[in-house]
């Protein structure tokens, strides 16, 4: 039976529209996978064998769950379908047939680690020096080439004139050769090996041709060369395409995918049937009208609207943070009001640009007691060029750490191997020494190569042991990246991989210079201790019930209740780099669009006005995103609370007359002349007693008591903690989640109460 009755009109339109080429342009949050299910079991009612059905997803989470959904709607009769990714797909496909290309069945598919072993015993062998070779290098190469389907030598021919790549190329044609005599595939020989079969043995595509007459692919907008050859050829014999993805949600052009491939959808499969799903299951429309905004600033995209039924909801809200500390608590403060109103941290998310923007937000979130996981990606902390880095730290503090000693006596590559750490090793034990004493007095037993290795390690730790002793902390962890070659090894890299491990360390010596600023009496100890509590405490809370932490890459596809998107800064988000790229740019409002549909209740958005990012600190403007957005769909973020909150931009003399229901005359700088508060008692103009009146009644009403809520205009929101004096001579004792403890003259600090 045609299943239309759970869809609305578009999603049955597309779960009921069979022949010929179909594109679903599905928003954010538009049911496009009840859509896509009810059309694969629809297929099945009508009397299409399931073995004659392909789906085609990216990962294995989507294809699970659409097999699940498809089962459930159809039962045992879709047993045969194939629901499953692009690489799973091909493999099955290469079980079969690889054979005709000269491997055996039974290969074997090499991970990352793999291809590294691989690429590393060819470097070793031909004498080259990995620090002019990077693995990581060759490797991104490999994949790049094969996805966009060049040879080594088309690849060479296309190229720069950088001389290493003659060598490169070298490298490539002995890489598919060790791979081939290995009957080994990597993931990306997948899908070009698949291809080759087809284009060198017709009669096999022509088989699949011919099993595969209805043919469907999830998130189309993010396929590359290969992925979409691969498509047009198993589709070219029926016509029976269906496509689903959106436009503005293509983000990964970084890593190969091809916008033009849902764009030129129609040019590629003409005839073809185009519906849009614009109705929206996820966000209120005020969110919606946001990001519809927004994304209207891109040439290059498909024309859609989404709209709700939900209703407006609440406004988006916006924050202007001093710096990123102040965001960072501001952030913390709002995801506290929003537990004591019900909300399940569980349901809260706060996504940001780079993986670099989470050490403030973690730091801050221990600090307040709320519990997290980073989603995504490692830890701050975790990370393994920033627990390199420790591992040196600590070493300096405590030489017998062996554990540390270990991590890094070969990182950066100093020829010291495995062979001669199980020396090491062996013989500290026997003498019952540290390794460390062991780098110092190295043993015979070594050889004399190995001996020298391990001299000049020791000799270069020991040195910096001597030398950090009378550095800064901050100074000393610079020193550490500096003399070990911490930085060098990723630089020589040149890989988007090795950039972002550049830019953690750059982050990780900045939080150790504001460690050392900020700390009375900073010693190196004291940090690494501080290290230390902030990743037991984050082990300790993570779970269901916590914030999810991630960068907007990796936002794709999930949803929250409350989002916070932090950094919306020009230069940030949007990117420098795509602020001279059109293109890029777009991309990056795509990104935006993404991030502002991740929020179903609630959205945050907030800049800073300065920032410290990568170790440097830059004065910013806020993005050009945000002027995208209009102003009716925006609220001041000290106005965005139940209980009562004043607008910083409000001046004190003002926003206490209207908490005491009184008027407030002009300010006497704006005027030139002195005015009071329009109090009965104290007549209008100036006198000392109306003066003296004026300051008392002032004082009055300025005083709190301990547990208030009050907003500074710079430092943000914080607690009161004590008052000292009385009357006029009254100080308050403030504590900002950003900034510590503050004391403040209590008439003449710009505060106000923001709960009784």
């Amino acid at each position: 039976m045609i299943n239309r009755t759970a869809l609305n009109p578009e999603q049955a339109r597309a779960a009921t529209t069979f022949d010929g080429p179909l594109l679903i342009l599905a928003g954010a949050g538009s049911g496009k996978t009840s859509a896509l299910t009810c059309r694969i079991s629809n297929l099945i009612a009508s009397g299409v064998p399931s073995h004659e059905i392909l789906a085609i997803t990216f990962t294995n989470k989507a294809a699970r769950e659409m097999r699940e959904r498809v089962d459930a709607l159809s039962g045992t009769s879709a047993s045969e379908a194939w629901i499953m990714t692009f690489h799973a797909c091909c493999a099955r496909i290469l079980r079969r047939d690889i054979e005709k290309l000269g491997y055996k069945r039974a290969f074997t598919i090499y991970d990352e680690d793999d291809q590294s072993a691989v690429v590393k015993d060819m470097l070793k062998r031909r004498n080259l020096d990995d620090k002019v070779y990077p693995v990581r290098e060759i490797r991104s190469t490999l994949s790049d080439i094969k996805n966009k389907m060049l040879s080594p030598k088309e690849w060479l021919v296309k190229g720069d004139s950088d001389p290493r790549r003659i060598t490169i190329c070298e490298l490539m044609v002995e890489y598919e050769k060790r791979l081939r005599d290995a009957n080994a595939l990597d993931f990306d020989d997948l899908l070009v090996k698949t291809l080759e079969l087809f284009a060198e043995h017709p009669p096999v595509l022509e088989s699949y041709q011919r099993r595969f007459r209805y043919i469907h692919v999830d998130e189309y907008q993010d396929t590359n060369a290969a992925q979409y050859q691969l498509i047009r050829l198993l589709a070219a014999r029926s016509g029976n395409i269906c496509v689903v993805g959106d436009d503005d949600q293509s983000i990964y052009g970084w890593r190969g995918a091809d916008i033009r491939n849902i764009l030129d959808f129609e040019k590629d499969f003409p005839n073809t049937q185009v519906i849009k799903l614009e109705r929206n299951y996820r966000s209120t429309q005020t969110i919606l009208d946001a990001a519809n905004q927004v994304i209207a600033h891109n040439v290059s995209r498909k024309d859609k609207t989404l709209w709700t039924d939900r209703g407006d909801g609440e406004q988006i809200v916006l924050f202007k943070a001093l710096d990123e500390r102040a965001e960072a608590a501001w952030v913390c403060d709002r995801m506290r009001i929003l537990k004591q109103a019900g909300v399940n941290y569980g349901d809260i998310a706060a996504l940001y640009r780079v993986n670099a923007q989470s050490r403030v937000l973690e730091e801050m979130l221990v600090r307040a007691g709320i519990p997290y996981r980073v989603y995504g990606g490692p830890r701050f902390y975790d990370r393994k060029e920033v627990r390199d880095v420790v591992a040196y730290l600590r070493l300096l503090v405590n030489p017998a750490d062996d554990v540390s000693l270990r991590r890094v006596i070969n990182t950066p590559r100093r020829a010291i191997g495995d062979a001669t750490v199980a020396e090491l090793v062996r013989t500290a034990t026997e003498s019952g020494t540290s390794m460390f004493t062991s780098l110092l007095e190295p043993h015979e037993s070594l050889a004399s190569r190995a001996r020298k290795s391990v001299a000049d390690f020791g000799n270069e730790l020991l040195g910096m042991i001597s030398r950090a002793e009378d550095m800064s902390v901050g100074d000393a962890v610079s020193a550490v990246v500096e003399s070990f070659g911490l930085r060098t090894q990723y630089e020589k890299e040149n890989t988007e991989e090795g950039r972002d491990r550049l830019a953690n360390i750059d982050e990780f010596i900045g939080a150790a210079k504001e460690y050392g600023e900020k700390t009375d009496g900073a010693t190196l100890e004291g940090y690494l201790e501080n290290i230390a509590l902030v990743t037991d405490l984050d082990s300790m809370r993570e779970g269901p019930g916590a914030v999810t932490l991630m960068t907007l890459h990796s936002a794709k596809g999930l949803e929250f209740g409350s989002v916070f998107l932090v950094g919306l800064e020009q230069g940030l988000f949007p990117s420098n780099r795509s602020l001279q790229d059109a293109n890029r740019l777009e991309e990056e409002r795509r990104l935006c669009y993404v991030g502002f549909t991740r929020a179903k209740d609630r959205l945050y958005i907030s800049y800073a006005d300065q920032r410290m990012l990568y170790n440097q600190t830059q004065h910013s403007f806020p993005s050009q995103f945000l002027d995208e957005v209009p102003r009716r769909l925006i609220e001041e973020a000290a106005r965005a609370r139940k209980a009562p909150v004043a607008n910083p931009d409000v001046k004190t003399r003002e926003q206490l007359a209207s908490h005491k229901g009184l008027r407030a005359v002009p300010n006497p700088r704006e005027t030139g002349r002195v005015g009071a508060l329009n109090i009965p008692g104290v007549r209008k103009g100036y006198s000392p007693s109306s003066a003296q009146a004026f300051a008392e009644q002032a004082a009055a009403m300025m005083l709190f008591k301990p547990g208030d809520r009050v907003l500074h205009k710079k430092f943000g929101e914080g607690n009161v903690v004590e008052l000292k004096g009385t009357g006029t001579d009254s100080r308050v004792l403030i504590e900002f989640a950003a900034y510590g403890v503050r004391e403040f003259v209590s008439s003449m600090a710009p505060i106000v109460k923001v709960t009784e």
